[in-house]
């Protein structure tokens, strides 16, 4: 159990979102972002960002972190942060603290968001989410994915290290690309390409194989391009939908997720449309012998701006709804 105030933070490898829920079923309160990059680590971020906090002091933390988790100290693999569960206790007189692989929370937050407010966009038109097995993933910094599972009563959260899957060509158009994609550490997994630097590979990859320099300095600059009709940085947000749906396809078939497939992170709500226009969809459909079960299978953009946050809180109102695995320290 958490004592109340609760501490909430979704600590990323270029953001640190952080939120003090007061008490089960309260509004979340949301704190000041930090920088992963301009802060020396994590305590001197939350004590940053409890400055404009008017309420009483938290007594306990649950912070979803971007990598394993599998010990109480861990360094986060897309940024210098080491998250200490017991510094952090110490530093800031908590009872207790709790951390979770950052797609934990996503997968709760899908039992609290609605697509009648807005908080979701459909991609394509196989329906409502239903009950059964639901799936998470996403594109940021990194690739998260993790899936939500209903057992009886409750819900199983199975986090994921699927970002780390080799990710290969399915066409003779993608082979002709994938000698120019960068590799990381000797492979192409699906986070090489599915992510935010992901997308400046695959824009350079696309350059070069066209015999072209490639005008893009970073991720957003793709983005940015695309919206004023430059082609190439068009072209490289199609071939991203499709690679992002065959994905998130091939995950929805690991986990036979009925129930859904839930498209989070900080890339996909800011092309929402590309996704929107068919290539996500048809990638996501093409599951030969499967393809009938994939078309009934529905999919979403998360478009909620603060997800983890909400699915925190979620954990930690309902500890009786949910289980998952965390690392954690506890006050003697």
């Amino acid at each position: 159990m958490f004592a109340f105030p609760v501490l909430l933070g979704d600590i990323g490898g270029t953001n640190a979102r952080f939120a003090v829920l007061p008490g089960p079923g309260e509004p979340v309160h949301l704190l000041p972002r930090a920088l992963t990059a301009q802060a020396p680590g994590p305590v001197e971020a939350i004590g940053a960002a409890l400055e404009s906090h008017d309420g009483p002091r938290p007594r306990s933390a649950i912070f979803a972190v971007a990598t394993r988790v599998d010990r109480p100290a861990i360094r986060l693999t897309n940024a210098h942060w080491t998250i200490d569960a017991a510094e952090i206790g110490t530093a800031l007189g908590l009872e207790r603290v709790s951390l979770v692989n950052d797609y934990t929370p996503v997968a709760a937050s899908v039992t609290v968001l609605d697509e009648a407010r807005g908080d979701v966009a459909p991609l394509g038109e196989a329906g409502p989410a239903g009950s059964g097995i639901r799936v998470v993933l996403g594109p940021g910094t990194g690739f998260g994915a993790a899936a939500l599972v209903p057992i009886e009563d409750r819900l199983a959260i199975l986090a994921t290290e699927a970002g780390h899957m080799e990710f290969g060509p399915a066409d003779s158009e993608e082979m002709a690309l994938w000698p120019h994609i960068e590799r990381v550490g000797g492979r192409v997994t699906a986070e090489v390409v599915l992510s935010g630097p992901g997308l400046f590979r695959l824009s350079k990859a696309l350059a070069a194989k066209r015999g072209l320099p490639c005008p893009f300095n970073v991720p957003n600059d793709i983005l940015d391009a695309a919206r004023d009709g430059d082609g190439l940085a068009r072209d490289t947000l199609d071939l991203f939908s499709r690679c992002l749906g065959r994905f998130a396809g091939d995950l929805a078939l690991t986990f036979e997720a009925a129930g859904g497939v839930f498209i989070a992170g900080g890339i996909a709500p800011r092309m929402v449309d590309v996704l929107q226009g068919g290539g996500f969809r048809h990638a996501f459909d093409r599951k030969a012998p499967h393809d009938a079960w994939a078309r009934k299978v529905p999919a979403f953009v998360i478009v909620h701006r603060e997800p983890a946050l909400e699915g925190l809180a979620a954990l930690v109102a309902h500890p009786g709804r949910f289980l998952y695995k965390s690392q954690g320290w506890e006050r003697d």
